[in-house]
């Protein structure tokens, strides 16, 4: 008997996370032989804890397709971490409970590293409670943190926007330098990884081109080298472009602006990075300065997006079906680079346990010896990432996403679970 499936998106969204869910409900509408319905989760993994699921099949073919344009969440993401199986079962025995009471044969999960963890223990006990479940991790975030893959979906779009808001916001400081602002600093995602930053540096064909500063995780921050390096830029070119991580750390591992927070995942809530370093350029050298946080703004311009990151958003979607149905659990469809110029690319698959709450880091060799730029070698990894245009239909000017209709799927289950 054919089963059905369960798509849930997790964690900060992407301009291209629907796309990844395009291709996983197209692809399984040319499988209804095996695969009955795709339900998704109302707000990601929420959505089966609660037993508040979406019935996709309620939705135009036309509709589906248009996800592959749209931005956010089609059907809602959520910061919820499951906790490990021995600090809380019964998170995940109810998973276990409402996937045998909807006949749930696929779990197809959506997210970053802690989404990897969290289907791979999904998985680990469909096993040992005899439920036939196959598990498949899709790849997402901005960040770009997710190890083995060459890249993540979602980057390349962020990445593209990053490198063109800095060329663009340069051209605008570079032309009023001379009797405005001298000091423009733009603060961007990354909380240990320093790609979104990296990106920035695309703006820049020559050394003397902006942004003339980048700021990574990876390498700690030095006021004074810091201070010396934007008097270097604005005496040399009257105006000085500083890209910076939000997760820029001090010497000490302490980050330069931290809330004092932590999100749903146990992470630091960070931003006002720039802020912090406005006023030290302010306060030390006296320059005048303005200063951008891209925020929601980087990872939800779709208008911007990368063709090739739409293409391989939407691949790695169809493969996780692709995958299940040839009877893989356990495992995430990867990135594989063949090669960077021509730029060339296919399909791979890892293991869960391998990549699950793991991070990769901006290699050493990618940023320059004195910490504040990229490297030939790390231009040449991102420039086929940003590659292409794909823009959505427009109409009056506007782009035109879709929303779906969103239809609930009866409650089969008599009890209710509630969130901690």
């Amino acid at each position: 008997m054919k089963q059905n499936a369960f798509y849930a998106q997790s964690g900060g969204v992407t301009a291209v996370i629907n796309a990844s869910a395009c291709g996983v409900i197209e692809t399984a509408r040319k499988h209804r032989d095996k695969i009955g319905k795709v339900y998704a989760g109302r707000n990601g993994i929420i959505g089966a804890l609660t037993e508040d699921m979406i019935d996709t099949t309620a939705e135009s073919a036309s509709a589906i397709a248009a996800l592959r344009h749209t931005p956010g969440g089609a059907f809602g993401s959520a910061r919820y971490k499951l906790k490990s199986l021995e600090q809380n079962r019964a998170e995940y025995e109810r998973l276990i409970e409402v996937f045998r009471a909807h006949n749930i044969g696929y779990f197809f999960y959506n997210g970053g590293g802690d989404s990897m963890d969290t289907a791979n223990k999904v998985s680990q006990l469909a096993r040992r409670e005899g439920l036939p479940l196959r598990c498949i991790g899709i790849p997402k975030t901005v960040d770009n943190d997710l190890p083995v893959t060459d890249t993540c979906p979602g980057f390349g779009s962020v990445a593209k926007y990053i490198a063109v808001s800095t060329r663009e916001a340069a051209l605008d400081v570079a032309s009023m330098a001379k009797t405005s602002t001298r000091v423009f600093i733009l603060e961007v995602m990354g909380r240990h990884a320093g790609w979104i930053a990296a990106a920035g540096g695309l703006a820049g064909q020559s050394p003397n081109e902006a942004p003339h500063i980048i700021l990574f995780p990876e390498i700690p921050f030095d006021p004074k080298a810091f201070l010396a390096r934007v008097q270097q830029a604005v005496a040399k070119h009257e105006y000085c472009v500083v890209v910076v991580s939000e997760g820029t750390q001090n010497a000490d591992g302490t980050f330069l602006a931290q809330a004092g927070l932590t999100d749903a995942f146990g992470h630091a809530q960070l931003g006002g990075v720039a802020a912090t370093l406005a006023n030290l350029v302010s306060q030390e050298l006296g320059f005048k300065y303005h200063y951008a946080i891209a925020d929601y703004l980087q990872r939800s311009a779709r208008h911007l997006g990368s063709k090739t990151d739409v293409a391989q958003a939407y691949a790695v979607g169809k493969a996780a079906v692709e995958l299940a149905l040839k009877g893989e659990t356990a495992v995430m469809p990867t990135i594989v680079r063949k090669s960077s110029k021509p730029y060339r690319w296919t399909i791979g698959k890892v293991a869960l346990s391998r990549v699950a709450n793991k991070e990769k880091m901006m290699p050493r060799r990618f940023i320059t010896k004195d910490g504040f730029g990229i490297t030939a070698a790390c231009r040449a990894y991102l420039e086929p990432l940003i590659a292409g245009e794909d823009y959505p239909p427009y109409r009056q000017g506007m782009p035109q996403y879709v929303v779906l209709k969103n239809r609930p799927v009866p409650a089969k289950l008599k009890t209710k679970f509630v969130l901690e």
